[in-house]
Formats: C-alpha cells, structure tokens, sequence
C-alpha cells in the first residue's frame, strides 16, 4: 500500500508534464503504464506477457532450485509482500544474457554476463514502485529483451549532448503536439544532469492532425542545414501554441538564420523527403504518437517519474 500511494502522489504531481501521455493524429491520450507514445493494450490483459507464457515457451528459464537470496541485489526497501513479489519474478523471468536460466540464477551463479545483476535491481525498483505483476513482466521485457531492441537510423538526425555519449535517447516528436512541448525543457535538463554521459537524437514525426506540425519540421531541417538545429527547435516547442507559416518564418529569424537558404532549403523536395524517412523510421519501430522514447535502442515505457532513475540505471549496465 505504501509503495502504491506513493506512486500515485508521483503520477497526481506531474500531470501534464509526464511522458505516460500523447499525441495521436490530434488526439490526446494516456497510457497506464506511463508509455510515451505507442498505442494499445498493456500485455496485462488479456493474454500474458511473452516472458510469462507456460512451460513450453522458448523464453521461459530452464526449472531450477528457486533461489530466495541474491547477495548483490539489496531488496531492504522492500515489505515482505513486495519481497515475495520479487523473488517470484527474479525466479520466472528470463536472464537477458542469453542462457536458459532465470535471472536470479544468472546473479547467484556469477555468470559472466554484465546485464543480471542489474536487470534484478530494476525489477527490485518497478516492485518498489508499486507496479502490477503484468505491468513489470511488460516493463522488463521492453528493457531487457534482446529481441525487442530496434536499430534507428540516426546518421542524419541532429544529436544534442555528447555525440559519442553512453546512453543515446532517440525522440521522435512533433512541434505542435504539448506533450512534446512539456517534454522538451524536461529532456533538455536531463542532459544537463547527465552531462557527457547521455545525448537526445531527434527524429521527426508530425502527426496529421497538426496541421503546423509538418511545416515546423521542414522548418527544423532547414535550420540543421545552417547547424542551428536546436536554435529554431528550442524556439518552435516555445511557440508552439501560435505556430503558422509567417510565425515559422519568424522564429527562423530570430534564430539567426540566413533567410534566402532557408526559404530555398525549406522549398527543397530533399527536406520534405527527410521528414518523411524519419517518419518512415518511426513507423517500422512502432511509433504511433508522441513523444516515443527509445533509450540505447529499448522502448522507454515507463513515464517521467523513473526516467532518471533509468538512465543511472543505464550507465550502469
């Protein structure tokens, strides 16, 4: 009950600010488990998550002694219920190091994998944080299983923080949505936390129902053509609410751009082909809304509240 509460004065306090909500072709919407973006049901209901499936599911470790203590993972924080919870899970999910084992056999082992130990600190974490069994399962999943991770084309898109930083969040987004506009400054702190360590590649992905939000696109690649990406990025999110075709052009301005490229590169089928890919790459990794999250190539599904809690995770792993 204590953990429970807790997280729902965490959810009450950052309302709008919080990536569990989206933008949909127009439409808002929220999302239980705090996933930024993509649409549909939890795994939790109706049929099991994958990596909770029967025996004869491939992804279930092979059956061994239950393991009830794990030297390496403090579990101190956590009431007896929740400790039960944990040594469940620990005991039925599936060690992300590629060997049939669970991961509380991959920590009590010492198997040279670096990736159990702190898969079971996390799930420690989400257990802490008052999440449902199917929830966690979903949560686990989307961080830790191998096959889950997508590769995002990113050569072309503008990086703001470290280039060559350990932990890379790829957003796509679009400039007219608000949960992108509170997103923003919020992602924009994150890297000054995490200086040198993380970096925000952006991708885009105006959605139809905004109708400034694709000329705002072409706006933004126009600007990166001069590397002033985030100049005229920084000023769109900040005028979101009053976007047009002259209040683009002017902020471009304002931006300290070279007006007569700008209009030419605006125009330019190439810059409407790029916004396009990017889109294209949402679209193949399962983007609906925005903003959509993937951090080091795993759907980010939890909401604000535990991004930087993930991220000191990340830099761990």
């Amino acid at each position: 009950m204590r953990s429970f509460s807790l997280r729902l004065l965490s959810l009450a306090l950052l309302g709008l600010f919080s990536l569990g909500a989206s933008c949909n072709n127009g439409q808002e919407s929220a999302k239980r488990t705090g996933e930024p973006g993509a649409e549909g049901k939890s795994s939790a209901e109706g049929k099991p998550s994958a990596l909770a499936q029967g025996p004869a599911d491939s992804t279930k470790p092979a059956k061994s002694s239950k393991v009830e203590k794990l030297d390496r993972v403090d579990t101190s924080a956590l009431t007896e219920p929740e400790r039960r919870t944990f040594f469940e899970l620990v005991n039925d999910v599936l060690s992300p190091c590629g060997d049939p084992v669970s991961v509380a056999v991959c920590v009590a082992e010492s198997r040279a994998c670096g990736a159990c130990v702190p898969s079971a600190r996390y799930l420690v974490r989400l257990v802490s944080d008052g999440y449902e069994k199917g929830e966690l399962l979903e949560l686990f999943g989307a961080r830790f299983d191998p096959k889950k991770r997508v590769n995002i084309d990113t050569a072309a898109a503008p990086v703001r923080g470290a280039p060559m930083a350990k932990v890379s969040i790829v957003e796509f987004s679009d400039f007219e949505c608000p949960h992108c506009g509170a997103a923003h400054p919020l992602l924009s702190r994150v890297l000054e936390e995490f200086n040198g360590k993380v970096n925000l590649v952006f991708k885009q992905y105006p959605l139809d129902g905004h109708k400034n939000a694709a000329p705002a696109a072409r706006a933004a690649v126009a600007a990166q053509a001069q590397n002033k990406f985030w100049e005229l990025a920084d000023l769109l999110f900040e005028h979101q609410r009053e976007l047009s075709p002259e209040k683009i052009r002017e902020l471009a301005k304002s931006a300290g751009l070279d007006m007569t490229k700008f209009d030419a590169d605006l125009a330019s089928p190439a810059t409407q082909e790029r916004v396009e890919r990017d889109k294209k790459d949402g679209a193949a990794v399962g983007v609906q809304g925005t903003p959509t999250l993937f951090i080091n190539g795993h759907a980010y599904k939890e909401g604000l509240q535990g991004l930087n809690k993930y991220l000191k995770e990340e830099l761990e792993l």
